[in-house]
């Protein structure tokens, strides 16, 4: 398995049932987990695997705008995000001070 301007070629083994196993390094990269969907395209002697993504979508909820995805967002990533706009937004301030 190998790597070359973010194109990997690799050889899967498909098992008894049909299933093959996407390597770590594509789910990562395409952040991919258990149970998420694959769109399938076949053409010729083609096959092609796409992950498939909800489109967001943006509306208006009790006058507050929502960010729609399809998937809950990570209580992490929403701390980390709110810590990291405050702390810019002090930076901001503080420059404005000095």
């Amino acid at each position: 398995m190998a790597w070359h301007n973010t194109i990997m070629n690799a050889t899967l083994n498909m098992d008894k049932a049909g299933r093959i196993v996407l390597p770590k390094p594509v789910r990562d990269e395409l952040q991919l987990s258990p149970g998420d969907a694959l769109e399938l395209e076949v053409s010729e002697d083609r096959i092609v695997l796409r992950p498939a993504r909800v489109k967001p979508r943006m509306y208006k909820k009790h006058g507050i705008w929502v960010l729609h995805t399809g998937t809950p967002i990570p209580a992490s990533l929403v701390r980390d995000t709110v810590r990291k706009i405050r702390q810019e937004r002090e930076d901001r301030f503080m420059g404005k001070r000095r």
